[in-house]
């Protein structure tokens, strides 16, 4: 069969090469999905078996699959064949928003449930597992099937057979079924397993087919084998695991050193270099300050914060420490004292010490050695006889510092700020057994650190999966005080094991994320729907005022009808148009009417319309009859000029437009500074540009930080929405009201390492102001 000529505007468009791959491609898939299915029963079956109290769920669903297979291997083929109909008419459908329009209301403003959007973020892992397995096949296949289909370009989410469109046809197909929402996962986690491993066969006969046929054939370089991973030393095994604190991994290149290292390095290079005034500068291993760290730069990092330690502790110990000095007449606490005083304050901490930790105004270091010299007199030391030697005080003064900066700075209130509180001792403990702890960071302890700080930052138990976590945070903290002697190897377990819960409250935070980006489109439409209707309305009420009865279904019944179909179809929908034009035929009634046109048959045009949109706000019936001969005597005692016998509407159902979005409460009073004119666009066009997931640091008028993470940008009014570390809205603006928040010192870049890494750089700022802060 011969070619159609080309269309000059789809350069490469070739109907049969798009049938060919359709035929390679479309049948296999769905054949594969297919023989999926057969296996599924017995993959139920077995977890039914393990599945405890849930037993009946994976039963039930396992009989719910054998009675819809049918219907689920069709619609999984739908949804395939509809992608790829959009690729041939040269309009790829994006699988984002196809997976979107699923379980949509007819207003589109319902929310989607928990289970709906879970089963969206299950095949969007499905989809980021496939595309991982295959993705420089697909990079291929995007560029020849966007050849011969005449488009542009073509991206994984349009690519028709591509792992996104892929998971959303595994949505679509279980969505027909009755499956508890656990069930449905495994589902979706099977199809991912199956499809990462069969895929790859179909992805490449069309691609080897299509370069057969001389589309793109220079972009079909072999890929070169990957050589099989040699055997890692033990100690590299150990390194990963985070129990062996060598230098390679921090330091080998600065970029992979944590930021407040990099930054205290180079300007403490420069005050030691100005101090020698060159007589030891090169002697100071600047190699291990700036550019590129040698091997022993942790020790080296560890060392100048020794320096700026002592340089500093006069500055920060009050009167009474002070007085301790008589350094020639006292001992330095043994290792072992050290230890056995920590273990006690660790298991039982004074209340003072408790106290500490709530009070802002209160140095925990300082309390922290005090605590410590005086808890030596349960070992029988005498403390006028006693002193800290100068490393161990080091260790203190960090870790006390560093929990200081993370509790003053850190959105960390009431039981958040106690549990937090209660890992100071440990980590001093921590400090002295391995001091490499502040500059390895993927020591074990900081990350254990920043999960439970994660987890406890603006966790106010306000919901159940909140309150579950804090519960899961003082578990993990009981067990590592209750079980922390010197074995470092209980934090690498519990936060092995806190990482995984931590990981399914993720998901929690995400399903929130994506329901705040729901809700706040559906807003915006209902505001835009609102704006348009009423424009439309206030058009046609100009003029001479109009009937009681005419003015009132405007108002009413017609107004709402057209809020709702402008919601449902937008602006250019066939039941806005056909509103639309009811109110204007029935506005030229009204006009021959005053020129007492008389014997016309009133509304005859129109009484359908009229009868649909009073039923549109629950009036059937009867009760719509009344309502529309009331419109139609209206009409004739104008005709009349008999004014007594116009009539009233009758009472209409209470039936309320939508309840606009309520407004944003503002992060801060712009005042007139908000003004366009004073904004600078080229500011404007920078947030206009930020990558979705950006975060942003917004900044109360009590000088109260709070992280924001970008969620989504709207198509329609172009404001950005930000979310909390929680998932929940909590700031939308547009880019030019963001650039007067930046102007007043109230939005900041969010410079974030984790909570550790963030709250060194907050002790070397505190330690030595000059060093450039992350701001």
């Amino acid at each position: 069969m011969m070619s159609q000529p080309h269309p000059p505007e789809r350069p490469g468009h070739n109907p049969d090469l798009l049938a060919l791959s359709r035929e390679i491609a479309l049948p296999a898939l769905s054949a594969t999905f297919t023989r999926m299915l057969a296996g599924f029963d017995d993959a139920l079956f077995d977890r039914a078996e393990t599945a405890g109290a849930s037993q009946l769920v994976f039963l039930d669903g396992m009989r719910e699959l054998r009675r819809r297979r049918e219907d689920i291997a069709a619609r999984f083929a739908s949804h395939l064949r509809q992608a790829w109909a959009s690729l041939e008419a040269a309009a790829p459908l994006s699988a984002e928003a196809a997976l979107a329009q699923t379980g949509q209301g007819d207003a589109g403003l319902s929310l989607v449930s928990e289970h709906e959007l879970e089963s969206r973020l299950a095949v969007r892992n499905f989809a980021a597992v496939v595309l991982r397995e295959w993705k420089q096949v697909l990079a291929r296949l995007d560029r020849r099937l966007a050849w011969i289909s005449g488009v542009e370009t073509l991206e994984i989410d349009t690519n028709p057979i591509g792992p996104e469109h892929i998971g959303v046809a595994v949505h679509e197909a279980f969505g027909v079924c009755d499956l508890a929402a656990e069930v449905r996962l495994v589902l979706i986690k099977l199809c991912e397993r199956e499809f990462a491993a069969q895929v790859g066969r179909i992805y490449r006969e069309v691609d080897e087919r299509l370069a057969q046929a001389g589309v793109m054939p220079g972009i079909s370089q072999p890929q070169p084998q990957r050589p099989a991973a040699a055997p890692r030393p033990a100690r590299a095994a150990a390194a990963e695991a985070g129990l062996a604190h060598g230098e390679e991994e921090d330091f080998s290149d600065p970029q992979h050193a944590p930021a407040w290292a990099r930054r205290f390095t180079e300007r403490w290079a420069r005050h030691r270099s100005e101090l020698q005034a060159g007589s030891h500068a090169g002697h100071a291993g600047h190699g291990g300050y700036e550019g590129e760290p040698s091997p022993g730069g942790q020790n080296m990092i560890l060392e100048a914060l020794h320096e700026l330690l002592a340089q500093t502790r006069h500055v920060r110990e009050d009167a009474t420490a002070a007085a301790q000095v008589a350094v020639g007449q006292q001992r330095p606490l043994s290792q072992h004292e050290m230890m056995s005083v920590l273990s006690l304050l660790q298991a039982t901490p004074t209340a003072t010490l408790r106290a500490a930790v709530g009070d802002q105004n209160e140095s925990l270091a300082q309390r922290l050695k005090n605590e410590v010299i005086s808890g030596a007199t349960r070992l029988g030391v005498d403390p006028g006889q006693a002193r800290l030697d100068p490393q161990d005080e080091d260790a203190i003064d960090l870790v006390g510092m560093l929990f200081d900066v993370m509790l003053d700075e850190r959105e960390l209130e009431g039981r958040s700020r106690e549990l937090i509180g209660r890992l100071v001792v440990p980590f001093v403990k921590v400090a002295l057994l391995d001091r490499r702890m502040f500059v390895q960071k993927t020591h074990p302890a900081r990350r254990l650190l920043n999960s439970l700080a994660e987890a406890c930052e603006g966790n106010a138990g306000e919901s159940q999966a909140e309150r579950a976590l804090m519960g899961k945070v003082e578990e993990i903290i009981d067990r590592l005080i209750a079980e922390f002697n010197e074995n470092l190897a209980i934090f690498l377990t519990l936060e092995e094991e806190f990482r995984d819960f931590l990981a399914q409250h993720r998901r929690r935070i995400e399903i929130a994320e994506r329901r705040a980006t729901e809700t706040q489109r559906g807003q915006e439409k209902l505001e835009m729907a609102r704006l348009r209707a009423q424009a439309e309305l206030e058009r046609r009420l100009q003029g001479a005022p109009l009937p009681a009865a005419i003015e009132g279904f405007l108002r009413q019944p017609w107004n709402h009808h057209l809020t709702m179909s402008l919601l449902r179809e937008g602006d250019e929908g066939e039941s806005v148009g056909e509103t639309l034009a009811l109110a204007d035929v029935l506005l030229e009634e009204v006009a021959e009417a005053r020129r007492h046109v008389v014997g016309k048959p009133w509304l005859q045009s129109i009484q359908p319309g009229l009868r649909k949109v009073f039923a549109s706000v629950g009036l059937h019936g009867e009760g719509s009859v009344g309502a529309v001969d009331a419109l139609h005597d209206t009409l004739q005692a104008i005709a009349e000029a008999r004014p007594e016998l116009e009539r009233a509407l009758p009472e209409l159902p209470q039936v309320s437009l939508p309840t606009p979005p309520a407004q944003e409460s503002a992060a801060l009073d712009l005042g007139s500074e908000a003004r366009a004119e004073s904004v600078d666009h080229v500011d404007a066009a920078r947030f206009r540009a930020m990558d979705i997931g950006t975060w942003l640091d917004f900044i109360d008028k009590d000088g109260k930080v709070q992280a924001g993470k970008l969620s989504w940008v709207s198509p329609i009014s172009s404001r950005l929405l930000f979310v909390n570390r929680r998932g929940i809205r909590f700031c939308v603006a547009s880019p030019e009201e963001l650039v007067v928040m930046e102007r007043l010192g109230r939005l900041r870049p969010h410079m974030d390492d984790g909570a550790f890494d963030s709250a060194m750089q907050g002790v070397i700022d505190r330690l030595d102001p000059q060093t450039p802060t992350v701001h």
